[in-house]
Protein backbone atom coordinates (compact mmCIF):
# COMPACT_ATOMS: atom_id res chain seq x y z
CA UNK A 1 0.00 0.00 0.00
CA UNK A 2 1.40 3.39 -0.99
CA UNK A 3 1.32 6.60 1.00
CA UNK A 4 -1.80 8.67 0.52
CA UNK A 5 -3.00 12.09 1.55
CA UNK A 6 -4.90 12.27 4.80
CA UNK A 7 -2.81 9.65 6.62
CA UNK A 8 -1.84 10.76 10.11
CA UNK A 9 1.53 12.46 9.83
CA UNK A 10 2.55 11.85 13.45
CA UNK A 11 1.79 8.13 13.17
CA UNK A 12 3.88 7.82 10.02
CA UNK A 13 6.68 9.84 11.61
CA UNK A 14 6.72 7.35 14.49
CA UNK A 15 6.64 4.46 12.04
CA UNK A 16 9.50 5.97 10.05
CA UNK A 17 11.58 6.44 13.18
CA UNK A 18 10.87 2.87 14.31
CA UNK A 19 11.71 1.60 10.83
CA UNK A 20 15.00 3.49 10.84
CA UNK A 21 15.96 2.13 14.27
CA UNK A 22 15.11 -1.42 13.17
CA UNK A 23 16.46 -1.62 9.62
CA UNK A 24 19.34 0.85 9.70
CA UNK A 25 20.13 1.17 13.41
CA UNK A 26 19.77 -2.62 13.84
CA UNK A 27 17.88 -2.27 17.12
CA UNK A 28 15.67 -5.06 18.42
CA UNK A 29 11.97 -4.39 18.97
CA UNK A 30 12.62 -4.34 22.72
CA UNK A 31 15.31 -1.66 22.24
CA UNK A 32 13.01 0.36 19.98
CA UNK A 33 10.25 0.20 22.57
CA UNK A 34 12.61 1.48 25.26
CA UNK A 35 13.98 4.31 23.10
CA UNK A 36 10.54 5.48 21.97
CA UNK A 37 8.90 4.96 25.36
CA UNK A 38 6.28 2.53 24.08
CA UNK A 39 5.39 -1.13 24.54
CA UNK A 40 7.08 -3.88 22.56
CA UNK A 41 3.79 -4.63 20.82
CA UNK A 42 3.45 -0.98 19.78
CA UNK A 43 7.02 -1.00 18.48
CA UNK A 44 6.26 -4.11 16.44
CA UNK A 45 3.16 -2.48 14.96
CA UNK A 46 5.12 0.64 14.03
CA UNK A 47 7.81 -1.38 12.26
CA UNK A 48 5.10 -3.28 10.39
CA UNK A 49 3.41 0.00 9.47
CA UNK A 50 6.70 1.34 8.10
CA UNK A 51 6.85 -1.67 5.78
CA UNK A 52 3.17 -1.68 4.77
CA UNK A 53 3.22 2.04 3.98
CA UNK A 54 6.23 1.59 1.72
CA UNK A 55 8.50 3.70 3.93
CA UNK A 56 11.17 1.00 4.04
CA UNK A 57 12.92 -0.20 0.91
CA UNK A 58 16.69 -0.46 0.69
CA UNK A 59 16.76 2.92 2.39
CA UNK A 60 14.30 4.60 4.69
CA UNK A 61 12.18 6.60 2.27
CA UNK A 62 10.18 8.80 4.64
CA UNK A 63 11.14 12.37 5.48
CA UNK A 64 10.92 12.70 9.23
CA UNK A 65 9.48 16.12 9.91
CA UNK A 66 12.05 17.13 12.53
CA UNK A 67 14.93 16.24 10.23
CA UNK A 68 13.40 18.26 7.43
CA UNK A 69 12.95 21.23 9.73
CA UNK A 70 16.57 21.04 10.90
CA UNK A 71 17.75 20.76 7.31
CA UNK A 72 15.80 23.87 6.32
CA UNK A 73 17.11 25.85 9.29
CA UNK A 74 20.73 24.84 8.62
CA UNK A 75 20.33 25.74 4.95
CA UNK A 76 19.01 29.17 5.87
CA UNK A 77 21.51 29.78 8.69
CA UNK A 78 24.64 28.92 6.72
CA UNK A 79 23.54 29.61 3.15
CA UNK A 80 23.79 26.00 2.05
CA UNK A 81 22.80 24.66 -1.33
CA UNK A 82 22.00 21.16 -0.08
CA UNK A 83 21.55 19.69 3.41
CA UNK A 84 20.54 16.22 4.59
CA UNK A 85 19.81 15.49 8.25
CA UNK A 86 19.31 11.88 9.38
CA UNK A 87 17.80 10.60 12.64
CA UNK A 88 20.11 10.11 15.61
CA UNK A 89 20.46 7.05 17.79
CA UNK A 90 21.46 8.56 21.17
CA UNK A 91 22.81 5.23 22.44
CA UNK A 92 25.18 4.62 19.51
CA UNK A 93 28.80 5.77 19.43
CA UNK A 94 29.10 5.14 15.68
CA UNK A 95 30.22 8.07 13.54
CA UNK A 96 28.78 6.54 10.36
CA UNK A 97 25.43 5.00 11.39
CA UNK A 98 22.68 6.42 9.21
CA UNK A 99 25.05 9.04 7.86
CA UNK A 100 26.72 6.59 5.48
CA UNK A 101 23.38 5.54 3.97
CA UNK A 102 22.19 9.12 3.47
CA UNK A 103 25.54 10.23 2.05
CA UNK A 104 25.49 7.24 -0.28
CA UNK A 105 22.13 8.33 -1.70
CA UNK A 106 23.46 11.87 -2.22
CA UNK A 107 26.59 10.53 -3.88
CA UNK A 108 24.56 8.23 -6.11
CA UNK A 109 22.39 11.12 -7.31
CA UNK A 110 25.51 13.12 -8.14
CA UNK A 111 27.03 10.23 -10.08
CA UNK A 112 23.87 9.68 -12.11
CA UNK A 113 23.32 13.37 -12.81
CA UNK A 114 24.16 13.97 -16.51
CA UNK A 115 25.58 17.38 -15.54
CA UNK A 116 28.28 15.74 -13.39
CA UNK A 117 31.44 15.33 -15.46
CA UNK A 118 34.10 15.28 -12.74
CA UNK A 119 33.50 14.23 -9.15
CA UNK A 120 36.26 14.67 -6.56
CA UNK A 121 36.41 12.74 -3.30
CA UNK A 122 38.44 12.95 -0.14
CA UNK A 123 39.08 10.14 2.31
CA UNK A 124 38.02 8.97 5.73
CA UNK A 125 35.84 6.46 7.50
CA UNK A 126 32.48 8.10 6.81
CA UNK A 127 33.08 8.66 3.11
CA UNK A 128 34.42 5.14 2.65
CA UNK A 129 31.37 3.72 4.45
CA UNK A 130 29.07 5.80 2.23
CA UNK A 131 30.73 4.48 -0.93
CA UNK A 132 30.41 0.92 0.35
CA UNK A 133 26.62 1.44 0.39
CA UNK A 134 26.53 2.33 -3.31
CA UNK A 135 25.02 -0.14 -5.77
CA UNK A 136 27.08 -0.97 -8.86
CA UNK A 137 27.00 2.09 -11.14
CA UNK A 138 28.25 2.58 -14.68
CA UNK A 139 29.11 6.15 -15.64
CA UNK A 140 31.87 5.75 -18.25
CA UNK A 141 31.74 9.43 -19.23
CA UNK A 142 32.40 10.59 -15.64
CA UNK A 143 35.83 11.09 -14.11
CA UNK A 144 36.43 10.39 -10.41
CA UNK A 145 39.51 11.98 -8.88
CA UNK A 146 41.09 11.68 -5.45
CA UNK A 147 41.71 14.92 -3.58
CA UNK A 148 44.28 13.51 -1.21
CA UNK A 149 47.11 11.01 -1.07
CA UNK A 150 46.34 7.30 -1.22
CA UNK A 151 49.57 6.05 0.35
CA UNK A 152 50.03 5.31 4.05
CA UNK A 153 53.23 6.40 5.86
CA UNK A 154 54.69 2.88 5.50
CA UNK A 155 54.15 2.87 1.74
CA UNK A 156 51.05 0.66 1.71
CA UNK A 157 47.64 1.68 0.43
CA UNK A 158 46.01 4.10 2.89
CA UNK A 159 43.37 2.25 4.93
CA UNK A 160 40.60 4.82 4.50
CA UNK A 161 41.41 6.01 1.00
CA UNK A 162 37.96 6.16 -0.57
CA UNK A 163 39.12 6.12 -4.20
CA UNK A 164 39.88 2.37 -4.13
CA UNK A 165 36.42 1.56 -2.77
CA UNK A 166 34.91 3.89 -5.38
CA UNK A 167 36.72 2.02 -8.13
CA UNK A 168 35.17 -1.24 -6.91
CA UNK A 169 31.63 0.19 -7.00
CA UNK A 170 31.60 2.63 -9.88
CA UNK A 171 32.60 2.01 -13.48
CA UNK A 172 34.27 5.29 -14.44
CA UNK A 173 37.71 6.77 -15.04
CA UNK A 174 39.45 6.96 -11.66
CA UNK A 175 42.47 9.14 -10.94
CA UNK A 176 44.61 8.32 -7.92
CA UNK A 177 47.06 10.50 -6.05
CA UNK A 178 50.16 8.40 -5.33
CA UNK A 179 51.34 10.37 -2.32
CA UNK A 180 50.86 10.46 1.46
CA UNK A 181 48.33 12.87 2.98
CA UNK A 182 51.20 14.64 4.76
CA UNK A 183 54.70 14.44 3.30
CA UNK A 184 57.76 13.96 5.50
CA UNK A 185 59.16 17.35 4.47
CA UNK A 186 58.31 20.42 2.40
CA UNK A 187 60.92 19.35 -0.14
CA UNK A 188 59.29 15.93 -0.52
CA UNK A 189 55.87 17.51 -0.97
CA UNK A 190 57.21 19.90 -3.62
CA UNK A 191 58.87 17.01 -5.42
CA UNK A 192 55.65 14.98 -5.39
CA UNK A 193 53.71 17.92 -6.80
CA UNK A 194 56.08 18.05 -9.77
CA UNK A 195 55.04 14.58 -10.88
CA UNK A 196 52.81 14.68 -13.97
CA UNK A 197 50.34 12.15 -12.58
CA UNK A 198 49.73 14.29 -9.49
CA UNK A 199 49.54 17.48 -11.53
CA UNK A 200 46.86 15.77 -13.63
CA UNK A 201 44.85 14.93 -10.50
CA UNK A 202 45.17 18.52 -9.23
CA UNK A 203 43.94 19.90 -12.55
CA UNK A 204 40.92 17.57 -12.62
CA UNK A 205 40.12 18.27 -8.97
CA UNK A 206 39.92 21.99 -9.64
CA UNK A 207 37.48 21.34 -12.50
CA UNK A 208 35.17 19.10 -10.44
CA UNK A 209 31.43 19.77 -10.50
CA UNK A 210 30.90 17.96 -7.21
CA UNK A 211 33.20 17.39 -4.23
CA UNK A 212 32.66 15.07 -1.24
CA UNK A 213 34.90 15.27 1.83
CA UNK A 214 35.01 14.04 5.39
CA UNK A 215 36.11 16.12 8.37
CA UNK A 216 38.63 15.03 10.97
CA UNK A 217 38.83 16.17 14.57
CA UNK A 218 42.10 16.89 16.38
CA UNK A 219 41.35 15.12 19.64
CA UNK A 220 43.23 12.17 21.16
CA UNK A 221 41.92 9.88 18.39
CA UNK A 222 42.52 12.33 15.54
CA UNK A 223 42.51 10.42 12.22
CA UNK A 224 45.80 12.05 11.16
CA UNK A 225 47.40 10.69 14.33
CA UNK A 226 45.72 7.26 14.36
CA UNK A 227 46.56 6.70 10.69
CA UNK A 228 50.20 7.62 11.30
CA UNK A 229 50.50 10.79 9.23
CA UNK A 230 51.50 12.96 12.20
CA UNK A 231 52.87 12.23 15.67
CA UNK A 232 51.78 13.38 19.12
CA UNK A 233 54.13 16.37 19.06
CA UNK A 234 52.79 17.55 15.71
CA UNK A 235 49.20 17.11 16.89
CA UNK A 236 49.98 19.17 19.98
CA UNK A 237 51.57 21.86 17.80
CA UNK A 238 48.43 22.05 15.66
CA UNK A 239 46.27 22.51 18.74
CA UNK A 240 48.57 25.21 20.11
CA UNK A 241 48.28 26.98 16.76
CA UNK A 242 44.51 27.03 17.30
CA UNK A 243 43.48 24.21 14.96
CA UNK A 244 40.02 22.72 15.63
CA UNK A 245 39.66 20.36 12.67
CA UNK A 246 41.05 19.24 9.34
CA UNK A 247 39.86 18.38 5.85
CA UNK A 248 42.18 16.48 3.51
CA UNK A 249 44.91 17.04 6.10
CA UNK A 250 44.56 20.84 6.01
CA UNK A 251 44.16 22.03 9.62
CA UNK A 252 42.11 25.16 10.32
CA UNK A 253 41.08 27.27 13.31
CA UNK A 254 37.68 28.26 14.66
CA UNK A 255 37.37 31.00 12.04
CA UNK A 256 37.94 28.51 9.24
CA UNK A 257 41.41 29.85 8.42
CA UNK A 258 44.36 27.54 7.87
CA UNK A 259 46.72 27.60 10.85
CA UNK A 260 50.37 28.54 10.58
CA UNK A 261 51.95 25.21 11.48
CA UNK A 262 54.71 23.03 10.05
CA UNK A 263 52.25 20.22 9.29
CA UNK A 264 50.16 22.38 6.96
CA UNK A 265 53.28 23.23 4.99
CA UNK A 266 53.75 19.50 4.27
CA UNK A 267 50.17 18.59 3.26
CA UNK A 268 50.21 17.02 -0.20
CA UNK A 269 46.44 17.22 -0.78
CA UNK A 270 44.59 19.53 -3.15
CA UNK A 271 44.09 22.98 -1.51
CA UNK A 272 40.63 23.79 -0.17
CA UNK A 273 39.86 26.25 -2.95
CA UNK A 274 36.95 25.87 -5.34
CA UNK A 275 34.84 28.29 -7.31
CA UNK A 276 31.17 29.00 -6.55
CA UNK A 277 30.08 26.64 -9.33
CA UNK A 278 31.45 23.61 -7.44
CA UNK A 279 29.26 22.01 -4.78
CA UNK A 280 31.47 20.89 -1.89
CA UNK A 281 29.66 18.56 0.53
CA UNK A 282 31.03 17.59 3.94
CA UNK A 283 29.95 14.41 5.74
CA UNK A 284 30.30 14.62 9.52
CA UNK A 285 28.48 14.18 12.81
CA UNK A 286 29.16 13.94 16.53
CA UNK A 287 30.52 15.97 19.41
CA UNK A 288 34.17 15.63 18.40
CA UNK A 289 33.47 17.07 14.95
CA UNK A 290 31.44 20.08 16.13
CA UNK A 291 34.24 22.68 16.40
CA UNK A 292 35.49 21.86 12.92
CA UNK A 293 32.00 21.78 11.44
CA UNK A 294 31.15 25.19 12.92
CA UNK A 295 34.36 26.59 11.45
CA UNK A 296 33.83 25.40 7.87
CA UNK A 297 30.15 26.38 7.86
CA UNK A 298 30.88 29.89 9.14
CA UNK A 299 33.72 30.27 6.66
CA UNK A 300 31.49 29.15 3.80
CA UNK A 301 33.93 26.49 2.64
CA UNK A 302 31.11 24.03 1.93
CA UNK A 303 27.73 24.32 0.25
CA UNK A 304 26.47 20.85 1.13
CA UNK A 305 26.15 19.05 4.46
CA UNK A 306 25.12 15.55 5.52
CA UNK A 307 24.80 15.15 9.30
CA UNK A 308 22.48 13.82 12.02
CA UNK A 309 19.80 15.33 14.26
CA UNK A 310 21.96 15.76 17.36
CA UNK A 311 24.75 17.51 15.46
CA UNK A 312 22.29 19.67 13.53
CA UNK A 313 20.67 20.89 16.74
CA UNK A 314 24.08 21.62 18.26
CA UNK A 315 25.16 23.59 15.18
CA UNK A 316 22.01 25.69 15.34
CA UNK A 317 22.68 26.55 18.98
CA UNK A 318 26.10 27.99 18.18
Amino acid sequence: MGRTKGTGGTRLDDAARAGWLYYIGRNTQEEIAEKLGISRQAAQRLVSLAVSEGLVRFRLDHPIAHCLDLSARLTDRFGLTACEVVPSDPTSESTTLGLAEAASATLERALLDPETRIIAIGSGRTLKAAIECLPPIEVPDTKVVSLTGNIAPNGSAALYSAIFTMADRVKAEHYLMPAPVVASSVAERDSLHQQSIIQRSFTLAKQANVVFVGLGDLGPQAPLLVDGFIDEGELDALRKAGAVGEILGWAFNADGDLVDAATNRRVASVPLEWGPETLVTVLAMGRRKLPGMRAVLRKGWVGGLVTDEWTAEALLKA
